[in-house]
């Protein structure tokens, strides 16, 4: 059973490369903006302590880390983007994996662009940071920061609501697993069970109502149950017959 949101192939590869390049495109255009219109290194307020820029370059991670070996995080964004453009050509099929993924990609490509383009040189490039909230967080960062942070918890809650990549839902494979076997007529798993409602798969009882006397014998041949059809013919019509029964 699949997934209502479910997408084609070359559908989701198409998805996932629209919203990275939306992404990127608007981490880039922000940061030109903040590059041609913020004083360095200096807060401008926009919305008193909540909200503030405060333009600068990150020649590391979060928080400043490992300014001596940029080079290595630009190894990993590269490593990132490559990862999941290999897992949307190899056929992302869900609706919701294809959107936090693509976003995703969008992300790690604008810091990215800034490692291997930005002074002081190729894959050593300092990241342009500009937007700081101090109610929230110490740190300073841009757009592709937030699309990462973001889609990263994104992708760990679909991981933790069983919905896979290729569209399944793990709910939907249990589902599967009725009385009546996926497809509806089907013994359930282990086989069919005899017993009561109390049981675990309980289904009819193939000799309820037939008597005492009766039980254990081989079933009617074609003939004898003609014969009998015919009898209970004549016993519905005749209801002197009935009466003498």
């Amino acid at each position: 059973m699949h997934g209502r949101a479910q997408l084609r192939r070359t559908t989701a590869g198409a998805f996932i490369a629209i919203l990275a390049v939306l992404v990127l495109a608007v981490d880039q255009f922000t940061k030109h903006l903040a590059l041609e219109g913020l004083p360095y290194q200096q807060a401008v307020s926009v919305w008193g302590d909540f909200l503030q820029f405060f333009l600068t370059r990150n020649p590391g991670a979060a928080f400043s880390l490992g300014e001596e070996v940029t080079w290595v995080f630009t190894i990993v964004l590269a490593i990132a983007a490559i990862a999941i453009i290999v897992l949307a050509v190899r056929g992302i099929r869900s609706r919701w994996w294809a959107i936090a993924l693509g976003l995703l990609l969008g992300g790690i490509l604008g810091n990215l662009t800034d490692r291997l383009v930005r002074d002081p040189g190729f894959a050593v490039g300092h990241v342009v940071d500009f937007i700081y909230t101090p109610w929230m967080m110490p740190a300073i960062y841009n757009v592709a920061d937030i699309f990462i942070v973001t889609m990263m918890i994104s992708v760990a809650l679909l991981v933790l609501l069983g919905v896979h990549m290729d569209g399944h839902r793990e709910r939907d494979e249990r589902d599967e697993e009725s009385i009546l076997g996926a497809e509806g007529d089907e013994f359930p798993p282990g086989g069919g069970v005899a017993g009561g409602f109390g049981s675990e798969f309980p289904v009819a009882d193939a000799e309820a109502g037939v008597p005492v006397d009766e039980l254990g014998l081989p079933p009617l041949s074609p003939e004898e149950q003609e014969k009998v059809a015919r009898a209970a013919d004549r016993l519905a019509d005749d209801p002197d017959a009935r009466r003498d029964l």
